[in-house]
């Protein structure tokens, strides 16, 4: 069984409680994919100069916001972790000559939690949960994402979860998406779906509005990106799965790597 990897936008908190054609079409998408033996996600929230994993037996639900309805800080997440699976991604790592730490107690940030927990709300799939670093170039980036591109054959599925517009000095009220936010996403759609690497690489530099989409402060929510296309290096193939935005210019999109 081979599943494919995923980008997923985890928008604003606050998607763990609505209900809107989004999070519907996440909790349909869990339903549809054959469920995993185990998930390994990227979250653009744990953001470290070391490569770092999740090694629990169990998670605990990290409520990593503020100024949040109380009832956000209520919500858990029970889902348990693999140490079979944190072993063998340390293995793959090791192979690649990539230094990576396992560690204990940190639980589940809200990039992560959020999105599982519409997937796949009985939360009966181990989770590992990985650092990004989004220091590294976009192609180190890829390159570790490359080394658990097997694990999908092993029914793993590997989620990198940030978002590709997600500049919160740019929002504002609207149901009617930015131009500019929508130029970019168009931009990012066409690299992918071409697999076009030397341009995705040079994104800052090419693609239009990339300064508002990805601001100097925020880069860590596009780089997961770029670790989910690595895991499916193998394929090279991009399909865009859903995409919608909230607040003019933050953008809810699913892509899925084969």
């Amino acid at each position: 069984m081979t599943l494919p990897a995923l980008f997923i936008a985890h928008g604003s908190p606050m998607m763990a409680l609505e209900d809107n054609e989004y999070t519907r079409f996440l909790a349909r998408l869990g339903r549809e994919l054959p469920k995993p033996r185990g998930i390994a996600v990227f979250s653009a929230h744990w953001d470290d100069p070391d490569q770092r994993l999740t090694d629990d037996a169990e998670h605990g639900t990290m409520h990593d916001f503020y100024g949040f309805p109380e009832e956000m800080y209520q919500i858990t997440y029970p889902a348990k972790g693999s140490a079979e699976l944190t072993n063998q991604i340390m293995q793959r790592f090791e192979a690649g000559n990539l230094h990576a730490k396992p560690v204990t107690g940190r639980g589940l940030d809200h990039g992560a939690w959020v999105i599982l927990r519409k997937m796949y709300p009985d939360a009966d799939i181990p989770v590992v949960a990985l650092s990004i670093d989004s220091k590294r170039s976009p192609s180190e980036q890829y390159s570790i994402g490359a080394m658990l591109s097997d694990l999908r054959e092993d029914g793993i599925l590997i989620i990198g979860s940030g978002g590709l517009v997600h500049n919160l000095r740019m929002v504002h009220p609207s149901d009617e998406p930015d131009d500019w936010a929508v130029q970019f996403d168009e931009w990012i759609a066409e690299q992918l779906e071409t697999w076009n690497l030397q341009s995705l690489f040079a994104y800052d530099k090419k693609a239009p509005h990339a300064r508002e989409a990805v601001p100097s402060y925020g880069t860590e929510h596009l780089v997961p990106l770029f670790y989910a296309m690595g895991a499916a290096d193998n394929g090279r193939k991009a399909e865009r799965l859903f995409q919608s935005y909230q607040y003019g210019s933050l953008s809810l999109n699913c892509w899925s790597f084969q």
